[in-house]
Formats: C-alpha cells, sequence, structure tokens
C-alpha cells in the first residue's frame, strides 16, 4: 500500500478492526518511510451493481459519487467524515445485500434521504433540493411540513 503521504510503498499495518456490518475491515496502518499513520479499508469485492437513471440509462453504481453528495449536503454542518463514511457503508450493504443486479436512481436516492433524514435535517433538505429539483421556495416548504410536525409532535410530547 502507497502512503498517501509520501509515496513509499512500505508500511506496516499496526491495527485492525472488524467493522460493525462485519463487512469490511478497518486497518491502521504506518510508513516505514514519513513515520505518518493513515486508514485504509478492506471489503469483499460485490459484484457490479447498475443504477438505471430516470432516462431509462444503466451506469455503473459508483460509491464515490454518493460520498460525494452526501460531502455536499453535509457542508457546513457538525457531521464527521466517519459519519459520512457509515452512511455510505450501510447503502452499500443495502443494495448489496438485495441481491439485485440493478437499482433504480429513485430508490437509491430514497435510500440516502432516509439515512440523512436521521443524521442531519439541514444536510436532508439540502440533499432532497437537488434530488427532486427543487423549483421555488414552496417546494422546500413542501419538504420541511412533514419535518417541522415531527418536531413539534416531539415537543408536545416532552
Amino acid at each position: 500500500m502507497k502512503c498517501p503521504v509520501c509515496g513509499v510503498d512500505n508500511d506496516k499495518v499496526i491495527d485492525s478492526r472488524s467493522s460493525q456490518d462485519g463487512f469490511s475491515i478497518r486497518r491502521r496502518r504506518e510508513c516505514f518511510s514519513c513515520h505518518r499513520r493513515y486508514t485504509t479499508h478492506e471489503r469483499i469485492e460485490e459484484p457490479a451493481i447498475k443504477v438505471i437513471k430516470k432516462d431509462g440509462v444503466r451506469v455503473p453504481f459508483e460509491r464515490i459519487r454518493v460520498q460525494k453528495g452526501l460531502e455536499k449536503a453535509c457542508w457546513k454542518r457538525p457531521i464527521s467524515h466517519e459519519q459520512i463514511e457509515a452512511v455510505v457503508v450501510s447503502l452499500e450493504d443495502e443494495i448489496y445485500a438485495s441481491g439485485e443486479p440493478e437499482i433504480e436512481s429513485r430508490q437509491l436516492g430514497a435510500l440516502v434521504m432516509g439515512r440523512l433524514k436521521k443524521l442531519d435535517q439541514v444536510a436532508y433538505v439540502r440533499f432532497a433540493s437537488v434530488y427532486r429539483r427543487f423549483e421555488d421556495a414552496q417546494d422546500f416548504v413542501e419538504e420541511l411540513r412533514p419535518i417541522l410536525a415531527e418536531s413539534k409532535n416531539k415537543m408536545d410530547h416532552s
């Protein structure tokens, strides 16, 4: 494994831990050259999943696209990289566990939004605004209405 800092291919594993879901291993490594530490994740190679876009075109599922979308939605929010990674991992696990070779982009978006809604409401609305292509303030109001009602119910029952 090449060090992401100095590029030398000479390191040692100093810690290995199975992920909570048991489908990946997190490894802490230390470079012998620059002595920096970094983390890698090892996963079982899964079969290629295709995403069916709205226009019917099929494209390969790319975890990095999901991760970048989450990062944009969570920008300047109190959400760590580890939390975003956990969302991506749980999403991937669910998709691969389905055993289906394809998933519609609509389903994929709904899975992401479900996880974001639990993680951070602002990030959820940001993601929804892009995913659902909000065109005006009324679209935001319609998306916020159930969230506000849920918050009000929680406050009334407290």
